[in-house]
């Protein structure tokens, strides 16, 4: 019922699936993630592919029907502002104390059934990813949850965010706090591409795309 249709694609989706922009007092183009700046809006699919089409192919200019200045590197500001969206939340949850930090305490919560899903540091090794991973499917074998693993930050990013030192395994437990974060996880995941499989999907659809425009 309320679906909104990208400039890029011409397809309507639902507002999680896509991100809203605005254009500022200064004619910028600027990213509205909570949806709820003033000002006419257009809708873009929600991963970087197409927002770097939209910004290379001028189309922000016809959805707005206006000349407009689109930042240098629109794609990569958007990534910023979901990398701290999805950190800050992470913080919030280790203060509610729904974070289980360690390869020993994360493989306990996954083998539990308690953890939502897994983080790794991007600096993770093959042999601690392994470890839990294959606590993953165990639990899942037995008919417990499918818990899902991103590699979206580095131990410095997750470090600084859970308040501790050298970060390389947490595990978000299950509940309000882990939804929160978990809803921010996948909207970030989703912007980078997801697994390589994903991304080369989504560059096969982005070039198929033709160029629309949509106000909201």
């Amino acid at each position: 019922m309320n679906d909104r249709t990208c400039i890029v694609t011409r397809k309507q989706a639902e507002p999680d699936d896509l991100i809203r922009f605005v254009v500022g007092p200064d004619s910028a183009v600027v990213p509205d993630l909570k949806r709820n700046l003033p000002g006419r809006g257009c809708w873009v699919s929600a991963d970087r592919l197409h927002i770097d089409k939209a910004a290379a192919k001028n189309l922000f200019a016809r959805a707005f029907k206006a000349q407009v200045v689109v930042p240098p590197d629109l794609g990569g500001m958007v990534d910023g502002l979901l990398s701290r969206s999805a950190l800050g939340m992470l913080g919030l949850a280790r203060k509610a104390g729904a974070i289980a930090l360690g390869a020993t305490k994360v493989e306990s919560a996954v083998r539990g059934g308690l953890a939502l899903f897994v983080l790794h540091a991007t600096e993770a090794s093959d042999d601690g990813v392994r470890k839990i991973s294959q606590a993953r499917r165990a639990t899942v074998h037995i008919g417990g949850p499918s818990i899902l693993a991103y590699k979206l930050f580095s131990e410095a990013e997750l470090s600084l965010a859970l308040g501790g030192t050298n970060v390389i395994h947490a595990a978000v437990l299950a509940g309000d706090a882990g939804k929160a974060v978990q809803k921010r996880m996948v909207a970030l995941d989703r912007y980078r591409g997801g697994t390589p499989d994903d991304l080369a999907m989504l560059a096969a659809v982005a070039d198929e795309d033709e160029a629309a425009e949509d106000m909201e």
